[in-house]
């Protein structure tokens, strides 16, 4: 029988011990403390990015705006790239507090605009049923996660399917955007969009588990706040053309 204990750091398996060195430096006690900030930080951020982007949804002059005038349609695609952008300042400050926290937020207020700019183009009950497909799927793959660390499974092993096919993303992405494809390609392409991000959500919950130290829980934050806004965007993708 196969058991393993995360909180001593030693895993069992037909007999034969393996020790995480990750786990055997440190205190079970600040690995649990690490995992609990990592995950109060990741509450806060989704809580700003529902109250923030249902004021953009329900103010209707924001969405009128930005579909209806240059200056709106400039303001949407500088939306879309500030995240990008402001980035470089997240993982130059990542370990620097309390600077990091000002950039996280700013960060995750620019996220949660283009997010509820995302969501005005499509009706309130597609929205509700990807952000509640979105919350089943993120629990689900953590609590399955967490126990399968428990049973001695790394999913380190995922990183470069994952960043390739990440890379795919990209270009198909910019792709959609010079040549649109039609409706059934970008279901298809959301589809699998959202399967790459649920293999993101396992992946960083591994690494969250077992490799990042303490210092590291913005990074940590950061990883698993997009892999969550970019799934709910691949579902939202994903529905609105059957609405």
């Amino acid at each position: 029988m196969e058991k393993s204990d995360i909180e001593s750091g030693v895993v069992i398996g037909g007999g034969k011990e393996e020790l995480d060195p990750k786990m055997t430096m440190e205190s079970p006690k600040l690995r649990w403390a690490f995992i609990r900030k990592v995950y109060a930080v990741l509450t806060l951020q989704l809580i700003v990015t529902v109250g923030v982007s249902s004021v953009v949804y329900f103010v209707s002059d924001i969405s009128d705006f930005i579909t209806t005038t240059t200056p709106g349609l400039v303001v949407f695609f500088v939306s879309l790239l500030l995240p990008l952008l402001m980035l470089w300042p997240l993982i130059v400050f990542a370990e620097k507090h309390p600077v990091n926290l000002v950039i996280l937020m700013l960060f995750t207020l620019t996220i949660s605009f283009a997010v509820g700019l995302c969501c005005s183009f499509a009706k309130g009950r597609i929205v509700l049923e990807a952000a509640i497909l979105t919350a089943t799927m993120v629990v689900g793959l953590t609590i399955y996660t967490f126990w399968a660390v428990r049973r001695g499974y790394d999913f380190s092993f995922l990183a470069p399917f994952l960043f390739g096919s990440l890379l795919i993303v990209l270009v198909f992405t910019l792709i959609q955007i010079f040549h649109p494809l039609g409706k059934i390609t970008s279901m298809i392409f959301s589809c699998l969009a959202s399967v790459l991000f649920c293999g993101y959500i396992v992946y960083d919950t591994n690494q969250l588990i077992k490799k990042l130290n303490d210092d590291e829980y913005i990074r940590a934050a950061i990883s698993l706040y997009l892999d969550v806004i970019n799934l709910f965007v691949q579902l939202l993708g994903f529905m609105v053309p059957t609405q």
